[in-house]
């Protein structure tokens, strides 16, 4: 991959996307397509290796399995020849696997961090406990980046389910060029906040002893800060490809980025929008983005789990199929393994990959990240990979819709009422 130089400058023109918080494109990015950690991770490691100056790795689970272990060798390899590594990890998603993780970076130099850790009891009782770290992030020497839904987890490992035939459905992508900083930025921005979690006496105690403790905080306070999402202000003409915009789901400023994104390209769609993701179970506006395109003639096709890995997952889901179909939408379920996969394609220059599930938890409580792709090829490709799960997938057909009548009522009730609660105590607010 190699990244092209953009313009030194261009005239500005009113922004495309109304909302503070909206994509912040860039031109002369190179993104390739990764299936599965069969991809990922290799691309990952040789890149590792190749390191000069630093790594910025999170991500939500790191296991003990053979993949979890190459990778952790890479990242000791690398700071044992003076590279600085810098892991955090989910204190939920790599709990099993946090003590090995440690003992395999013991020694090496390597800092890792664990975001919101619940190695306590006492832990669950503290705030935002169930905003959890989801994003899958890594940056090396601020040059190559990777981001997606890919867990450090062997593609055939299931935690509930263990070792599986198939390799689970999922994607990443590896990235080059100017949208790489923003994601080094937000490694670093999470790391800092997890690292401050455990040494916030000792770093406050070495700020008021500094020399300088207004300049050093302002330092600290630089590292916390994520990448901003200022919208693009520059004339597509001017922007090489491949244009890219890295965007985040936090609890600050970034709270709706990724839903919103989502929402505006439904809604601009002309021809269709092909969406994967494991669990589904959207909001009020992404509903009826889906149901208001459909209408209007957009091919709308939504390829969910048909074999569930969680089943509380799978009844949210099953529960919007009538009203979805109702309206035109075309459901699908993927059969031949797990489903993990989070992307979406709309027409044929948009899409994205990333993290984000299209349900509460992602789009309202956990920290999120995706890549949006605006290039006619990427696309494409990103649409074949759609077309091949699709053709392996069953159809939900009209005249089989799950358990119709009083009986669906009362479970799409439960599933609503489940969601609020869990909403509720985990702080989240505003209308979904």
């Amino acid at each position: 991959m190699t990244p092209e130089s953009g313009p030194a400058e261009e005239p500005q023109h009113q922004p495309l996307w109304p909302s503070p918080s909206g994509p912040d494109f860039t031109g002369g990015n190179d993104v390739r397509l990764l299936r599965g950690g069969d991809q990922l991770f290799p691309a990952q490691i040789e890149a590792i290796a190749a390191a000069r100056h630093e790594v910025w790795l999170a991500t939500y689970i790191f296991h003990n399995d053979i993949a979890g272990a190459q990778l952790a060798q890479a990242l000791r390899a690398a700071s044992l020849r003076g590279v600085r590594v810098r892991i955090v990890v989910d204190g939920f998603g790599s709990k099993q696997s946090l003590a090995w993780l440690t003992e395999q970076l013991e020694g090496s130099g390597a800092a890792l961090a664990v975001f919101r850790p619940i190695d306590r009891w006492w832990r669950w009782l503290q705030p935002g406990q169930l905003r959890r770290l989801h994003q899958k992030l890594c940056v090396v020497d601020g040059e190559v980046g990777f981001v997606g839904g890919i867990n450090i987890i062997d593609d055939r490992n299931d935690l509930n389910h263990g070792m599986c035939e198939q390799a689970r459905l999922d994607f990443a992508v590896g990235l080059r060029g100017a949208a790489v900083q923003a994601i080094e930025q937000a490694c670093r921005a999470v790391w800092t906040r997890a690292w401050l979690g455990r040494d916030f006496t000792e770093e406050m105690i070495a700020m008021v002893r500094s020399p300088a403790p207004i300049r050093r905080a302002r330092r600290l306070l630089k590292r916390l800060k994520m990448p901003g999402g200022k919208p693009d202000l520059t004339p597509d003409a001017w922007l090489p490809p491949m244009r890219a915009a890295f965007v985040l789901r936090d609890n600050l400023r970034r709270r709706r980025t990724i839903e919103h994104a989502y929402v505006h390209a439904i809604r601009s769609a002309r021809h269709r929008v092909d969406l994967i993701t494991p669990y589904f179970y959207p909001g009020h506006a992404f509903r009826n983005a889906l149901r208001d395109s459909a209408r209007r003639g957009v091919q709308v096709r939504l390829l969910l789990q048909g074999k569930v890995d969680y089943r509380i997952a799978g009844m949210a889901a099953s529960v919007l199929y009538e009203e979805l179909l109702r309206h035109g939408v075309r459901i699908y379920e993927y059969t031949p393994a797990f489903l993990h996969a989070k992307i979406a394609v709309v027409d044929d220059d948009w899409a994205t990959v990333g993290s984000s599930n299209i349900d509460p938890l992602s789009l309202l409580l956990n920290l999120e990240a995706n890549v949006i792709v605006q290039d006619p090829g990427f696309a494409r490709q990103l649409r074949e990979e759609f077309d091949a799960a699709l053709a392996v997938s069953l159809e939900v057909d009209a005249k089989h819709r799950h358990l119709p009548g009083w009986r669906g009522v009362l479970r799409r009730g439960l599933v609503a009422w489940v969601a609020y609660v869990y909403l509720r105590v985990a702080g989240a607010t505003g209308k979904y």
